[in-house]
């Protein structure tokens, strides 16, 4: 049996485009405990430079092929067991490449209740079958008057029985199930019919009360949409293949036919070719049907995560607005709007309640209050969340900011993502215990402006909400995948061991919940970190650990000058060689490009440590500690430009991506409905996948393209004048800002379409 790691590491390194001795470094360190940022970073030379993507497509190949492996010696053992083992079926089985095919081998094979087959071979049909089958030439009425007994009353019980085994023989054959399947998924049609009766409370779904695609193209919202109304049941949904085509001439009823030599002149034909027909109808048809709806349902999902892994990723890595003394501002109407000064570090200062509008219409006393304190804490940033209330309350601050004398704050709109979430936390609580709920809100605002990674992580991923369909996917697999891009997120961009939240401390490679904790714990009690060997001292924090976290985590102004860089503490006499050879201090000549470029870096290679370590090292001398994430910027929204009904088409504006789905990105303008900009408009170009053109936080410039204020939908462009029109199908908008801490994200269709994502999700996802 072929279970040895070489046969899986080659597997893989053909998928992930790598030598198979590069895959089986990479699966040692893994299984060795070493995380995939850490592999990616520190362990160049062992992997041949495998990248964080390749080795998380390993690592997840890898638990698949180990179960794969794992199942493929229990059905060994199983079918040995039964004492029916044959040199070819175990030549099958070691070749199969995946667990349905290896299901399908074993399906002859696997216990299972008395069936049919088996009662009429119990009653002696199966010589009867056997005959059938390897004998056309007698009709098989004549042939089962010899099997009558007296549990076979007639030929009619005799041929049931015949067909019952021959069935049964049929769903069971792997080879034919391989082939049918195949066919299928080139051939069949997704068919979603409405209910009778649901057509007005299942109206939501009204793009899909008569709809019909190929199976192979379903894009995988359209498919999460109409698997939405089935499980809801307004929706029937069907996988249909050779509808329209005669039973004689169906394609698939003739490849069964043909895996069993039958044809159309025997006497015995014309019996099999109706016990096909039966056998597709009765028994294929609904468990390759259902096999098909499981594929499809797991490459739709497959698809629902990466587009929410993506977008994931751009949010946590947008531009920090950097260490400065913001305001917090989380709009509200009745309950009015919560203000929160943090400082540079995101210290908690000042908080206030103003109520500028209904009932109580302070607005002068509110501008009053927040000028006061935007004096007393210097503020240079304001954050206004996007939520209900977020361009009344830009405009308040925009008025009061006019009359005040330079310098003046910079106010950002900024996504109000989780933010919900976040002020209910354990988190939350143990950080401002005697807080508002409310609040703490106006906290995390101020603080993700700051820095969005360190204060997103204290969200649960799934939360933060820039997904498709996320309570449609399977939950553990969305997990992995969001957790990953945390960690990934986390670890590229490094962290601030002295003023690290133990949530952020957490997603660094090698900690964890409790190592975090312990680390805040040790700092509050003992002090800052004074170096990265410190750590050592921390209970139960070993040499394995640090090993693991110790390259990822910064000390600024501390007394080893490489601890505010990504140079992994095993490797300083690397990087102390190189300053030696400058002949310069380490802090004199660390950000000296220029003296760094005239070294040639393959004379510091050495034993342990090769050439692309030695680069690495060199190119963080030259910008120690260098933040990957881009530099902070923010839109700007036209004046008077407030609600939709001030658009028009025609208008050119400023505005940020809140988020990008399969069908385009999501633009805020300024109007609390986000418009859509279709892919079709992202470019002068053909755009395949909007990702390649846009992301999550950056800046466009758009244009009105339509305006829709009855139904609240937005279309904009961002190609010249004069470009393609957007198919008026895929036209929508986002949601106002209703819903407090509601994101800017396309929502399942439960939501109301008025003024939600999901209506422009709705119109984007009708048939083309």
């Amino acid at each position: 049996m072929v279970t040895t790691a070489r046969p899986i590491a080659a597997i893989i390194a053909s998928e992930i485009k790598a030598s198979a001795a590069q895959v089986a470094a990479a699966v040692e360190l893994l299984d060795g405990g070493a995380t995939v940022p850490f592999i990616a970073r520190y362990r160049k030379e062992a992997t041949g430079g495998l990248d964080d993507t390749q080795l998380r497509v390993l690592s997840e190949r890898l638990t698949y092929l180990r179960e794969l492996e794992a199942r493929r010696a229990s059905i060994l053992d199983s079918i040995r067991s039964q004492d029916k083992m044959t040199d070819e079926l175990e030549r099958k089985i070691e070749g199969a490449v995946t667990k349905a095919e290896l299901e399908d081998i074993y399906l002859p094979f696997k216990p299972k209740r008395r069936t049919k087959a088996e009662i009429a071979r119990e009653r002696g049909l199966g010589a009867l079958a056997d005959a059938i089958l390897s004998d056309r030439s007698t009709a098989p009425a004549e042939r089962a008057a010899a099997f009558l007994t007296a549990d076979v009353p007639d030929a009619k019980a005799a041929l049931d029985g015949a067909r019952d085994i021959i069935a049964e023989g049929m769903t069971e054959n792997a080879e034919l199930l391989g082939q049918l399947r195949s066919y299928m998924r080139g051939a069949a049609f997704l068919r979603a019919r409405v209910v009778g009766g649901k057509q007005e409370s299942g109206a939501k779904f009204s793009d899909y009360f008569d709809h019909s695609e190929r199976w192979a193209t379903v894009p995988g919202h359209r498919a999460l949409a109409m698997l939405r109304g089935w499980n809801e049941e307004v929706l029937s949904v069907d996988i249909v293949v050779d509808e329209d085509a005669a039973p004689s001439h169906r394609p698939i009823e003739r490849m069964i036919a043909a895996a069993y030599s039958v044809g159309d002149r025997l006497p015995g034909d014309k019996w099999l070719l109706e016990v096909i027909g039966w056998t597709w109808r009765v028994k294929l048809s609904l468990s390759l049907s259902l096999d098909l709806m499981r594929e499809l349902r797991e490459r739709a999902e497959e698809e629902a995560i990466r587009v929410f892994a993506r977008n994931l990723k751009d949010l946590l890595l947008a531009a920090p607005a950097g260490s400065r003394p913001t305001m917090g501002l989380d709009p509200g109407i009745r309950t009015g709007v919560k203000v929160a000064i943090v400082d540079g570090t995101g210290k908690l200062l000042d908080t206030s309640t103003v109520y500028p509008f209904p009932p109580k219409n302070d607005i002068r006393g509110t501008q009053a209050e927040l000028a006061a304190l935007v004096r007393k804490h210097k503020v240079e940033l304001i954050a206004i969340g996007n939520g209900t209330g977020s361009r009344e309350t830009e405009k308040l601050v925009a008025d009061m900011l006019a009359a005040m004398p330079a310098p003046k704050p910079t106010k950002v709109i900024v996504s109000e993502a989780g933010a919900s979430v976040y002020s209910a936390s354990e988190t939350a609580a143990a950080e401002f215990p005697g807080l508002d709920v409310s609040l703490r809100g106006a906290v995390s605002i101020a603080r993700r402006l700051q820095d969005p990674l360190a204060e997103l992580v204290k969200i649960e991923p799934k939360s933060i909400g820039v997904g498709q369909y996320q309570h449609d996917v399977d939950q553990s697999k969305l997990s992995r995948s969001l957790d990953a891009v945390v960690e990934d997120a986390v670890n590229a961009v490094g962290v601030d061991l002295n003023t690290a939240s133990a949530p952020l401390l957490a997603r660094v490679s090698g900690l964890g919940k409790s190592s975090a904790e312990a680390i805040v714990a040790h700092r509050d009690a003992l002090g800052a970190f004074a170096s990265r060997k410190d750590l050592l001292k921390v209970p139960r924090l070993g040499a394995r650990t640090f090993e693991q976290c110790a390259g990822f985590l910064r000390i600024t102004n501390g007394s080893e000058p490489l601890d505010a860089s990504a140079v992994h503490p095993e490797a300083y006499g690397v990087a102390k060689k190189i300053v030696a050879a400058c002949g310069r201090d380490v802090r004199s000549l660390m950000g000296d490009s220029a003296e760094l470029k005239k070294l040639d870096p393959r004379i510091f290679v050495d034993e342990r440590f090769g050439l692309p370590t030695v680069k690495d090292i060199l190119a963080e001398l030259e910008k120690p500690g260098r933040d990957p994430r881009p530099s902070f910027k923010t839109a700007t929204f036209a004046e008077g430009i407030d609600d939709i009904k001030d658009l028009k088409v025609g208008m050119r504006l400023e505005g940020t991506v809140t988020n990008v789905a399969a069908f385009g990105a999501f633009v805020d303008i300024g109007v609390h409905q986000d418009g859509l900009v279709h892919v079709s408009q992202l470019a002068d170009r053909f755009v395949k996948d909007p990702h390649e053109v846009v992301k999550a936080g950056d800046v466009v410039h758009v244009r009105v393209t339509e305006v829709d204020v009855a139904r609240k939908r937005i279309g904009l462009s961002m190609r010249k004048e004069g470009g393609a029109e957007t198919p008026r199908e895929a036209r929508g908008t986002a949601p106002n800002g209703g819903n407090r801490g509601a994101p800017a994200r396309p929502q399942p269709p439960q939501q109301p379409a008025q003024g939600a994502f999901g209506e422009a999700l709705i119109a984007a996802m009708k048939k083309k």
